[in-house]
This record gives C-alpha cells, structure tokens and sequence, in this order.
C-alpha cells in the first residue's frame, strides 16, 4: 500500500537532513487518516494516544461496520469493534479474517490475536450477574490495550460478604472497574475499601424506579466515598479504556 502524500514529504525531509527523526514522528502524530466519504479513520491515534482507533457498531449498517473494520486490520494488524452484532462477525470470518466475538459483551477483535497482556493489573467488578456484559465490555477492552485483567463477578451489598474474596485484587490492581445497576452502590463499598483509583460503570439493569440506569448514575456521582470515576451508563469500554490508560502509567514509571 502506498504511503500518503504527507507522509512520504516528512520522510523525504527525514531523509535529505531537513528534519530530524523526533521532529518528524511529532508531525505524523497528527497525520494521516483515510477518508471513505462515511467516515475519516484516524490510524495515527495510536501515535499521539498509545490506543488504536476503536470501531462503535451501533448505528452503523452492516457494510459501512466491515469496511471501516477491514481497512484498520489492513493498516494496523487488528482491530476492536463494540456494541458489534453477531451477524458482522459471521461477515468478517466470510471474508476470510480471523474474529473473535463474545456474545455477551458483543465486542469484537478481528485480525491477529491480542497479545498476552504485558502492562499493570485492572479489576473488574460487577454487582450481579446482570451486570457482566457491561462488566466484560470493560475487560475485554483493557485487554486488547494489552493490560492484565482479573474479574470478580456477582458481589454486590445484597451479599456484601462476596466481595471480601477480592480483598487481594482490590489492593494489586492498578486501577479497579465495578459495574453495577440497580441503587448503584457497589462502587461506594469498592471505594471505602482501597487506596486504588475506581472507575464507576452504571448499568442499565433494575426494576422502573431504576429509570434504566439514571438511579445507579445519579447514585456513583454522589458517592461518599473519594477517588472514584464515574463513566456513563452501560459504558464498559469507557471504563476499560480509562482504567487502562491508569494502569500503563502506572507501571511504565
């Protein structure tokens, strides 16, 4: 595939002595990004974010979700798409890519596989079982960023006793993802508990009062107690993400 006109100009002025190699790096932070007329797909975000641009699927017809897909596995080796029906990764593996896809989380890798995860420790917890899709959301996120994760499921205060099983997690990780919905109090307890940055994820689950979600956000944003994130409902990757940029800084000191 042929470089980009911008590019192949800063490498010709590496090249001739106009500009040294830490100049030009700064440059193609901010260059280049494909343009497909339904969308401009920024491949140097990795460059500038040390996170490779990340495909949204909601909303997007079948088509418009494979092509952006294929074209960052052409460019960058792989790809994560969220929020992806199970209908785009039969597509995928149709067109002859290897996929990933989890059901429940509907996230979606296609390419070569994630690496074993090199960087920090992140938590992630849930409530209830109800909450894991928003929960593994949030894993395999931080995952693919190339960050350890270690889950602790269904430990919510309707039997608070649960959640003293990850009393070692709570004080390893670098940063600590809880789900919940309902009251949304979980990451409250989580809070008042460890020393460890926390990242609050409600979700939509629970009875009318709940108002899908709105009670347990209203909940974590008023939380007592300190250093706790809160991202918006149902946003696992929002929280993968953001627990992971924790976990890289802290062990790349």
């Amino acid at each position: 595939m042929r470089a980009p006109r911008d590019v192949l100009a800063v490498l010709r002025d590496v090249r001739r002595g106009r500009l040294s190699a830490r100049a030009a790096l700064g440059r193609l932070r901010w260059l280049p990004f494909e343009d497909m007329g339904f969308a401009r797909l920024d491949f140097h975000r990795e460059l500038r974010t040390r996170s490779p641009e990340v495909v949204f699927c909601e909303g997007k017809s079948l088509g418009q979700s494979e092509a952006v897909i294929r074209s960052l596995v052409r460019r960058s080796g792989r790809a994560l798409a969220t929020r992806a029906p199970e209908a785009l990764a039969d597509r995928l593996r149709g067109a002859g890519l290897r996929v990933a896809y989890d059901r429940d989380s509907r996230v979606l890798v296609a390419g070569k596989a994630v690496p074993a995860p090199a960087h920090g420790l992140v938590g992630v917890l849930c409530a209830g079982t109800s909450d894991i899709p928003v929960a593994e959301e949030a894993a395999r996120t931080a995952e693919f960023l190339g960050v350890r994760v270690q889950r602790h499921y269904d430990a919510g205060v309707a039997g608070l006793h649960r959640l003293f099983a990850a009393r070692k997690l709570l004080g390893a990780a670098d940063a600590l993802v809880v789900a919940a919905g309902m009251e949304g109090a979980l990451p409250s307890v989580v809070g008042g508990l460890t020393d460890r940055p926390v990242v609050a994820v409600p979700t939509s689950v629970g009875y009318g009062a709940s108002y899908r979600g709105l009670a347990a956000l209203l909940a974590m944003m008023n939380a007592c107690a300190p250093g706790i994130a809160v991202v918006n409902i149902d946003n696992g990757f929002g929280a993968g993400y953001y627990a992971a940029m924790i976990a890289r800084r802290t062990r790349s000191r």
